[in-house]
């Protein structure tokens, strides 16, 4: 792996903000934030740059998949939201999986970028390629061949577990490709560079919405035209992330921070150790926080196909709402990783606070404007007046249950990057479990009807939000990290 100069990384957009109403709002939050004396000014700026970029791949991605559902149900009703809604938990527990490695490797490249170790950077990437691939091709061989039983698992109503199952065995085709592209994106922030990583992964979602848009409704294949531009998107990106890694640098772009030779070793025992140490509890944490949407969405399923078309929306919407926490997530676990790399704890402990801190207040933005305009939003998804009303009401709730998700994105940065990853996954379990799946099923089953369903959209982000955030008020992430770093910066 080659070294360069470090200014070259930081990498922004463009001079003028003007044209990215994204990068605006940002910079206008962290400006009235500095103005305000809540966060350091010059943290500001660094916190935009890197976030940003990466707000908007998570714009686009979460808007592809927001349209995908919107789009069938326009071409085939509530019965295809319900069908699509019930295939895409297995679809993001995969998805989860390969951004739980990722976010490993991010912690990884972040600390050596930030120790000056650039030369063992490559060999945790391939490490975590490998460790991608095992995890995420054997799920591809089960929802390739099993996907009509495991719809059923949750699904209610033939058309719908129809829909689902067609949309479940193509769209697992893209799993190990997303995989693959989360930790290609995640390389390139670890080492301050979050433009490159929006350029191809949000201009390949915006391809992907009008290939999926042509299929729809030109060729009329519905989920299978769905799923087959998500797989089409997906195999894009890595193929561009790649071939830009392997060169270090990329057309219209430049050169990049770091350089992966894939023809060395893809295997290194203390790398794989340590990725693993870092990477099983946030895997395992997304994979509880997605795989309770299994008995969630079998429990909504005894309201009905509307209210599972309304729950279904409300959730897309939501998951849109959160694409703050992807930037501001990703810009804390890479400069506290790298401030903690480089030894400098204050540096880590100031970024860490100021994040969180940018992360809330960019919530209650979003959170309030999406509030305001709930309806309009429902009518986009379905033409049902009875399904309309039931929608917008669940997004509003939606809406109130997104800002503890800005407080557990905003603690959870410190906490990866210092490899401290055990705690989120207790406060997931315990929100969805002890909370979040009781109260659903209370809706159900009893008089507390569709309130039983707004209350879980809340617990299911609360009780998470006050662990992670306890856990980062203890400070324990900075001793951690001081038992990690030594293998975070790992031997030649």
């Amino acid at each position: 792996m080659r070294t360069l100069p470090r200014h070259i990384f930081s990498r922004t957009a463009p001079p003028s903000p003007l044209l990215n109403p994204v990068r605006a709002l940002i910079e206008s939050v962290g400006r009235l934030l500095a103005h305000l004396n809540l966060i350091g000014r010059s943290r500001a700026q660094r916190i935009s740059d890197l976030a940003w970029p990466r707000i908007v791949t998570g714009l686009a991605r979460m808007s592809k998949a927001t349209a995908d559902v919107g789009m069938v149900g326009l071409a085939l009703g509530p019965a295809a939201i319900a069908g699509v809604g019930y295939g895409v938990p297995y679809w993001t527990m995969t998805f989860m999986l390969g951004g739980g490695i990722a976010g490993g490797t991010i912690s990884l490249v972040s600390q050596r970028y930030g120790a000056g170790r650039t030369d063992t950077i490559g060999r945790a990437v391939r490490v975590s390629v490998v460790a991608a691939l095992l995890v995420t091709l054997p799920l591809v061989g089960l929802f390739w061949t099993m996907p009509g039983p495991l719809i059923r698992l949750i699904g209610t109503g033939d058309a719908a577990i129809g829909y689902g199952t067609r949309y479940l065995q193509v769209a697992s085709l893209a799993m190990p490709f997303s995989a693959l592209n989360l930790i290609g994106s995640r390389t390139l922030i670890g080492a301050d560079d979050a433009w490159t990583p929006m350029v191809v992964r949000a201009g390949g979602a915006v391809v992907n919405v009008a290939v999926n848009a042509v299929l729809i409704f030109v060729f009329d294949l519905g989920v299978v035209g769905a799923a087959l531009g998500t797989v089409v998107g997906s195999i894009g990106g890595v193929a561009i992330l790649g071939w830009g890694l392997a060169r270090g640098h990329l057309p219209g772009i430049g050169a990049l921070p770091v350089q992966v030779d894939w023809t060395a070793p893809y295997w290194h025992a203390a790398d794989a150790r340590h990725l693993a140490r870092i990477s099983t509890p946030l895997a395992l944490r997304k994979v509880a926080q997605n795989g309770g949407q299994f008995p969630l969405l079998a429990i909504v399923g005894l309201f009905g196909p509307n209210v599972v078309a309304a729950f279904v929306v409300a959730l897309r919407v939501r998951a849109l709402m959160n694409t703050p926490g992807w930037g501001f997530g990703l810009a804390s676990s890479s400069l506290v990783g790298q401030s903690l790399g480089a030894g400098r704890e204050p540096e880590a402990d100031e970024y860490a606070r100021d994040t969180l801190r940018f992360t809330v207040a960019a919530y209650v933005v979003v959170a309030v404007a999406v509030f305001v305009v709930a309806a309009p939003v429902s009518h986009l998804f379905v033409t049902e007046p009875a399904v309309q009303s039931t929608t917008t009401a669940l997004i509003r709730a939606a809406c109130v249950s997104v800002l503890l998700w800005g407080v557990m994105n905003g603690a959870m940065g410190p906490l990866r990057a210092s490899g401290d990853t055990t705690w989120p996954f207790y406060g997931q379990i315990a929100g969805l479990v002890g909370f979040a799946l009781p109260l659903a099923y209370l809706g159900a089953t009893t008089g507390l009807g569709i309130w039983g369903l707004y209350g879980t959209l809340f617990v299911e982000t609360a009780v998470p939000a006050a662990v992670i955030y306890y856990r980062y008020q203890t400070e324990q992430w900075k001793l951690i990290s001081r038992a990690n770093r030594q293998a975070a910066v790992g031997s030649a």
